[in-house]
């Protein structure tokens, strides 16, 4: 496959790329040894309530072994963007304790009582306190970033509200979004990755089952956008849709026969 020749970083999504739920699709640790050989790997998660170290445990229980290295979140890129574009300044953030100890590794100042900037990450612990200060600081015009844009959450037995539905809230109550979203399928985690990897577009691949996360966000920064039929999207759906990817797998399997 010719647009593989050029590719030195596999972007890996999780759930629906690499396993289901709690259960790890079929050859998929194969495929992952199979690129290891061939490149450089990273998964890559719009989840900004868990840690880079969290993933490492659940990859590790299923049998993939992973360094920090290999693991990316939209928090870890907002944290990036922000040393880059907003160095010094401080932040009042809305998110988990993973994910302060992110910005706090990071040298990020957090601040609750009069910060340069809000940060609205997926908070699981929200408060309706966490939520007012947010909103006042908000109308006294602070900038307003957000790690990423997913509406919901995988989980069993139905979706749970994720940092979209957040910001769904947060407009009507301020009439405010995002001044800057820093996931999937934005450019910003885009341009965060090449630095950290200090790569052009057309050397990163991006594999998922998502088209308005993974494969939009492969198509919005000129990566190699790959899309598996192994989780969310069905080649039914995805032939009525407008999103396109440039490959499509069954599973990421299909990879090891390329």
């Amino acid at each position: 496959m010719n647009e593989l020749e050029k590719i030195k970083l596999y972007c890996l999504d999780m759930d629906g790329t690499i396993y289901l739920e709690n259960t790890l699709l079929p050859k998929a640790k194969e495929t992952i040894e199979y690129l290891r050989k061939k490149a450089k790997i990273v998964f890559l998660t719009n989840n900004s309530s868990k840690s880079a170290t969290s993933y490492i445990e659940k990859l590790h229980k299923l049998g993939i072994e992973i360094s920090k290295n290999e693991i990316y979140t939209s928090g870890q890129a907002t944290c990036e963007y922000l040393n880059k574009h907003y160095k010094n300044k401080s932040v009042y953030l809305v998110g988990t304790k993973a994910l302060e100890d992110e910005f706090i590794s990071y040298n990020i100042t957090l601040n609750d009582t009069n910060p340069d900037l809000v940060v609205l990450g997926y908070d699981t612990t929200l408060t309706y306190e966490k939520l007012v200060k947010l909103t006042t600081f908000l109308n006294q015009g602070k900038t307003y970033i957000a790690t990423h844009p997913d509406i919901n959450c995988p989980a069993e037995p139905f979706y749970v509200p994720d940092i979209g539905s957040f910001i769904a809230l947060i407009e009507k109550s301020t009439k405010r979004l995002p001044d800057i979203i820093c996931g999937k399928p934005y450019q910003i985690m885009g341009e965060t990755l090449k630095n950290r990897f200090q790569l052009k577009n057309d050397e990163i691949a991006m594999i998922g089952d998502r088209l308005v996360t993974d494969i939009a966000f492969a198509n919005n920064n000129n990566f190699l956008s790959i899309l598996v039929l192994s989780g969310e999207t069905s080649l039914e759906f995805y032939n009525n849709q407008n999103i396109k990817a440039k490959v499509i797998l069954n599973s990421i399997a299909d990879l090891l026969k390329k």
